[in-house]
């Protein structure tokens, strides 16, 4: 019972009214064309009525079957962003991954090298490889 609940509450109120509205409409659409089909009116305007009443249906019921579908889901890939470390006395550098707090002229651990302190001189993001 659970189950067939959550399948309800996973289509969006509005979409389902526009799309009821929409095959109401289409059905009206049908029923004019036959009734001016069956009092042999004018036959150009019942057989636009009979078009646009097919082509709202069939497009109302397309409509009903992809919103029943799993809607696609759009993942953000967060750039990878990268911390320059410099030593003033000895210029070895040292990169790394941005860590939370790091800021431009940061004195951070020290250098492998001469065990001088190290400023962060550049943070910036990793540019994007081009598929070709």
């Amino acid at each position: 019972m659970a189950e067939n609940v959550d399948n309800a509450q996973k289509y969006s109120p509005f979409l389902l009214v526009i799309i009821l509205i929409f095959f109401v409409l289409s059905l009206a659409a049908l029923f004019i064309a036959v009734e001016s089909l069956i009092e042999q009116a004018d036959a150009l305007n019942s057989y636009s009525f009979l078009l646009v009443g097919f082509f709202g249906l069939a497009l109302s019921i397309y409509m009903l079957l992809q919103s029943r579908g799993k809607p696609m889901r759009v993942t953000l890939e967060l750039p990878r962003v990268i911390t320059t470390l410099e030593c003033p006395k000895c210029d070895f550098k040292n990169v790394r991954d941005f860590q939370r707090d790091d800021y431009i002229f940061k004195e951070t651990g020290s250098c492998q090298k001469c065990n001088e302190t190290m400023k962060i001189t550049a943070i910036y993001r990793e540019a994007k490889k081009k598929e070709s």
